[in-house]
């Protein structure tokens, strides 16, 4: 069975990208969130495999979404999203429980490797 792995961005264009490079590379998308509050209803709804969060998002950012979903599911699988600059939130989001990052603007390359490192 494929891979499920749940989208967060508050960029549809984001959404959409990752989810092609995703779903071209045989994983299958559990759902997409365009903000913190909706991604950790969403994770509990899909219980996805992997979670791809953006950090800076309206409502909740990726960094409070992500040490929700860890306190619910502390097997939860993350990786982060984010523009260059925001090292300072890149480590705390590592501190609090996330698996790998990944910089904007994506190379392909570099999504399906972080992909394939967290979850095969």
């Amino acid at each position: 069975m494929a891979k499920s792995v749940l989208i967060c961005d508050d960029a549809a264009f984001m959404r959409m990208m990752i989810k092609d490079i995703l779903t071209k590379n045989g994983y299958e998308i559990a759902g997409e969130a365009e903000n913190g509050a909706k991604a950790v209803e969403k994770y509990a709804e899909t219980k996805p495999d992997l979670v791809l969060m953006d950090i800076t998002m309206p409502e909740m950012d990726g960094i409070q979404a992500l040490k929700k979903i860890k306190e619910s599911d502390a097997g939860a699988s993350i990786i982060m999203c984010s523009a260059m600059g925001q090292q300072a939130m890149v480590i705390e989001a590592i501190q609090s429980g996330a698996k790998d990052f990944i910089v904007k603007p994506f190379q392909a390359d570099r999504v399906l490797e972080a992909v394939k490192k967290v979850i095969g």
